[in-house]
């Protein structure tokens, strides 16, 4: 079936994640975004300041791979608009649909104790996928896991639409779509006949990124960090203008999760 978890996440939680997932997870090499196809990614190389928005990664240019295809990016052109995923865990490869058969980097473990407290799954792979306003992702099903434990989706930022939907249940039968508005700190559990359905975001609404959120990752308005040195308060106000999806499954199907 297909759950629905309205406002499963406080907002201290989503925050933390966030810090997890765009500060620490991103500036990981071994985790793979789309941008890693056409550029070469200068990781930060400061260990007191390991993240894309410290302002010692201003000044990384992200070089193409092919430059009569492709410009350079700045720092800024990458997280603003260009980053549109980030992989953790089992790295899915695009091009031939499937998970590579070498050792995958291992999954975030503090990520994976918060899924499998909540959620009756082994966090193996995940996906992170970014939207501003005016993106989408189209329908799509996730038939690439050996495995058919649930799916989990949360939700962090602005709204999305959230169409969902399976195919008639015989020849020239009628889909059944449904479409749900998921707000921040909501989570979506596809398991069942709902594990393989179709579903897509046709719609970020932008505006609905809650109050206590659109600063991050600046300090501005977070409870515990006043009179703290910000060394982010030049990206105040970027998630005002963002969707994230925490994306989790299971690739492999190994007994009971809690085993």
């Amino acid at each position: 079936g297909l759950f629905l978890y309205p406002s499963l996440l406080p907002p201290a939680i989503q925050l933390h994640l966030l810090d997890t997932l765009l500060h620490r997870d991103l500036s990981n090499p071994e985790h793979m975004t789309n941008v890693h196809f056409h550029h070469h990614l200068p990781y930060p190389t400061n260990k007191d300041q390991s993240s894309f928005f410290s302002p010692s990664a201003s000044i990384l240019s992200f070089t193409p791979k092919d430059p009569a295809l492709h410009k350079p990016l700045t720092t800024q052109q990458f997280l603003n608009k260009k980053l549109r995923w980030l992989t953790l865990g089992g790295q899915y490869d695009w091009t031939n649909k499937i998970y590579p058969n070498a050792e995958p980097p291992p999954f975030p473990p503090d990520i994976k104790t918060l899924i499998e407290e909540i959620f009756p799954m082994k966090a193996e792979a995940a996906i992170v996928n970014l939207y501003s306003p005016g993106d989408t992702l189209s329908l799509h099903r996730d038939v690439s896991e050996e495995c058919n434990r649930p799916l989990v989706s949360i939700s962090l930022g602005c709204d999305g639409l959230f169409l969902v939907g399976l195919d008639g249940d015989d020849e020239g039968g009628e889909s059944r779509m449904a479409v749900i508005r998921l707000r921040s700190g909501d989570a979506v559990l596809m398991s069942g006949e709902s594990r393989y359905a179709w579903h897509g975001v046709p719609k970020v609404v932008e505006g609905t990124c809650p109050t206590w959120m659109e600063n991050w990752p600046a300090f501005e308005g977070v409870e515990g960090k006043e009179g703290v040195d910000d060394d982010f308060a030049k990206w105040k106000g970027w998630m005002k203008g963002k969707r994230v999806n925490l994306n989790v499954r299971q690739m492999f199907d190994r007994g009971d999760p809690a085993a």
